[in-house]
């Protein structure tokens, strides 16, 4: 007999499609979250599109209703709506806002994996996904290669000279502007670096394992290096499979499901066999998709008991140190009690809305002595990174991001902090654009951090 009080919803309408889209659409979309919602409207204010364009298909409740109209048979996946699901950030920052709590960032995942299987993309766009997703993330070697090669081209001269040549103006406007802030790129990881194990400090409290990532261990290796010392310092031994492979997060926002969920089962038997009590990470959009790979693999009859083990263990760190650390003590000593070092924050999305972290890393920053902690204005709203969105959608990336900045230059902060890599770079490109990077530096919390520490090493 069915609980008076648990909700129930219309079933899936048995309906011909003649579009094989449309078909599939029909066949992977969950119709419960689809009339799950309610059009409240709650969503509008949360969503980065819609605040933009102020167009009712630019929001979750929109994007919604065309999906649940293409699964009703009402209208066809045509290209407007294909463009419809490309232009959510993926930031979810719907969810929290939502109060029949639909879960739109698996709606979005599912649409974009139905659409993906029979999409007719540009040429230029074909290579780079494959090039990407298909050949460089999920290969821990072939990222070793690009980061040798980009430090090559970065401390060769090879820079300049594309520069000098012009060579650089064969990309296009924000493929330039991104070039010219990424950070230094390496071949040597954090493994090849500090190894596979790394001691607590003192008696350890416990063992975790650090979720390295993909492109954090090419342009940002540093930070994973600090995040390793950081937790030793508060006690933790780091653990860092060497066999660990992308999180999947690029491919499941891109359409490629089926490739996230083999690099999910690959890093569940390898993060089970490392023996740990957390997994730990300083990325926000891998950490959402490893939080989630419980549901990723929900259907995996195999893999989704491990699933379940795996999913609650994974912490960012900034919640881990709070919540389980022993703190060391944090100072700025190139400021003062009268004139303290002024910081600020950039939310990453999928780090507050999915791992519900936004707390942890405010708590840390308040406890650095000689630092006054400003709370930027909508810290929350996304800044227009989404993996590869700012590359991908580069008109609506980058009117989020001059909003975005014109916050951040409110605050007057000489750091600029944020705990995700997409995030970072973003930030970066809005301080070289709208900013000035001679008066404000952006940083991983974990660099700002470990910098800070009392006592080191």
């Amino acid at each position: 007999m069915a609980n008076a009080n648990q909700p129930t919803f219309p079933s899936k309408p048995n309906v011909k499609l003649s579009n094989p889209t449309a078909q599939k659409l029909h066949l992977k979309l969950d119709y419960d979250q689809l009339t799950n919602c309610m059009r409240c409207g709650f969503c509008l204010p949360a969503c980065p599109t819609f605040r933009e364009t102020g167009l009712e298909q630019e929001s979750p409740r929109g994007r919604i209703a065309l999906m649940k109209a293409v699964v009703d048979g009402i209208m066809e996946p045509d290209q407007p709506f294909q463009d419809q699901m490309s232009h959510c950030l993926g930031c979810r920052a719907c969810e929290p806002a939502c109060p029949a709590d639909v879960k739109y960032g698996q709606l979005i995942e599912q649409a974009r994996d139905a659409i993906e299987e029979h999409a007719e993309h540009s040429i230029p766009v074909n290579g780079l996904r494959k090039v990407l997703l298909k050949e460089m993330f999920p290969h821990q070697g072939r990222m070793k290669w690009l980061g040798r090669s980009l430090a090559f081209y970065q401390k060769s001269g090879l820079r300049k000279v594309a520069k000098g040549t012009g060579m650089m103006r064969l990309f296009p406007k924000h493929l330039r502007e991104m070039e010219q802030i990424l950070p230094s790129a390496t071949g040597k990881g954090v493994v090849e670096r500090m190894g596979t194990v790394y001691p607590a400090k003192g008696e350890a409290i416990a063992r975790v394992a650090l979720f390295r990532g993909c492109i954090m261990d090419v342009l940002f290796a540093d930070t994973n290096v600090n995040t390793v010392k950081l937790l030793s310092e508060a006690g933790f031994e780091v653990v860092i499979p060497d066999e660990q492979v992308c999180c999947g997060a690029l491919h499941a926002h891109s359409g490629e499901l089926d490739s996230a969920k083999a690099l999910a089962r690959t890093n569940l038997s390898v993060f089970k066999e490392a023996g740990v009590d957390y997994i730990v990470s300083n990325a926000g959009g891998c950490g959402a998709l490893l939080v989630e790979y419980d549901h990723l693999l929900h259907e995996d009859n195999e893999y989704h008991s491990l699933a379940k083990w795996f999913a609650p263990r994974v912490m960012d760190i900034s919640k881990l140190l709070i919540d389980h650390g022993r703190l060391p003590a944090f100072a700025d000593s190139s400021a003062s009690t009268e004139d303290p070092i002024t910081i600020t924050y950039q939310d990453s999305c999928h780090l507050r809305n999915v791992m519900k972290s936004a707390s942890a890393p405010r708590q840390l920053m308040r406890q650095v002595a000689n630092v006054q902690f400003v709370e930027m204005k909508e810290a929350d709203r996304c800044c227009g990174s989404a993996g590869i969105y700012n590359v991908t959608q580069p008109k609506m990336a980058g009117e989020i991001l001059e909003h975005k900045m014109e916050h951040a230059n409110r605050t007057d902060a000489r750091y600029l902090l944020s705990s995700n890599p997409g995030c970072l770079l973003q930030m970066k490109l809005g301080v070289a654009k709208h900013g000035d990077s001679s008066r404000m530096e952006v940083m991983h919390i974990v660099d700002f951090l470990y910098e800070r520490l009392l006592e080191t090493k």
